[in-house]
């Protein structure tokens, strides 16, 4: 494994908190699920029964903030008052870590879309004063996720990758490394994905994201978060775990959400690859 392994806030395998599950997770939380995952924005302002809802579950787990709409990249203005509903949103329910993605969503106006930053040395200033910024107004570092990518970036002085360590270096953040976005990328663009994760910077990985994706052709697939993980994507993420070491990992599914013991089964996959590297790990250790 490259690089030392950074102080984490959560472990273990996590599920995106979607509200199609909320009445089977108020019966019931599986042992196999140690945290979950939300946007933000969509809860921040929620009000009523559902909002209460939310707040009495938020009690009792932990959770994970995966930012939607904050658009690092993008021309327009930081939005500097969302960011700060969202400190009082983190501070609140006492959630240890919040991640954006890296790319641009806005401009002028929300775009519904993540789209690519030109892979310059200007850009990564830009983004890394950005993502400074964002880390100053919330008072906490943040981890940037490495976005799926459908076109190439419009102007590029580097691959993907030197980019993303480039902006995680100025910037001084950590990196949300989405293992399902290194594969859609691979296939989209034809680079090699193990090495793209062994060029990341292992110290700076402090959380995972696993998902299911839609192929539209047999070199183009969309990242949808509507289907099961493929076998593809589980090898490449052994592959991480033994290159990296084992971080927090979330198991996305945004669309076509199944009853809960079906989405449970990969969770259970991604603590099964968990617990094998860890008690590698452990045994190494214990024979010096």
């Amino acid at each position: 494994m490259n690089g030392a392994m950074p102080k984490l806030p959560i472990h273990g395998a996590g599920l995106g908190y979607r509200r199609e599950l909320m009445n089977e997770l108020d019966s019931r939380v599986p042992d196999v699920i140690r945290f979950f995952e939300i946007a933000p924005e969509n809860w921040i302002d929620m009000g009523g029964a559902l909002g209460r809802r939310f707040r009495a579950f938020a009690e009792q787990h932990r959770f994970v903030c995966h930012g939607l709409s904050l658009s690092l990249g993008g021309p327009a203005p930081l939005d500097e008052m969302l960011l700060r509903k969202i400190r009082g949103f983190l501070d609140e329910f006492k959630i240890p870590l919040y991640t954006e993605h890296l790319s641009y969503c806005s401009d002028d106006g929300h775009l519904y879309d993540l789209l690519p930053i030109p892979m310059t040395e200007e850009a990564v200033k830009y983004v890394a004063a950005r993502i400074r910024r964002t880390q100053d107004i919330l008072e906490r570092r943040i981890a940037i996720e490495n976005a799926s990518l459908y076109v190439n970036a419009p102007i590029a002085e580097m691959d993907e990758a030197a980019f993303v360590r480039a902006v995680l270096e100025e910037a001084d953040c950590d990196l949300h490394l989405d293992v399902n976005n290194v594969y859609v990328n691979s296939v989209n663009h034809g680079f090699d994905a193990r090495a793209y994760i062994a060029a990341m910077p292992a110290g700076r990985v402090v959380y995972l994201h696993m998902a299911g994706h839609y192929c539209e052709a047999g070199d183009f697939i969309i990242d949808s978060h509507g289907a099961d993980v493929i076998d593809p994507v589980w090898e490449l993420l052994d592959y991480t775990y033994r290159s990296i070491g084992v971080r927090p990992t979330l198991l996305e599914r945004d669309f076509n959400i199944p009853p809960l013991d079906m989405l449970v089964k990969e969770v259970v996959r991604i603590d099964a690859l968990q617990r094998k590297y860890l008690q590698a790990s452990a045994t190494r250790l214990a024979h010096g």
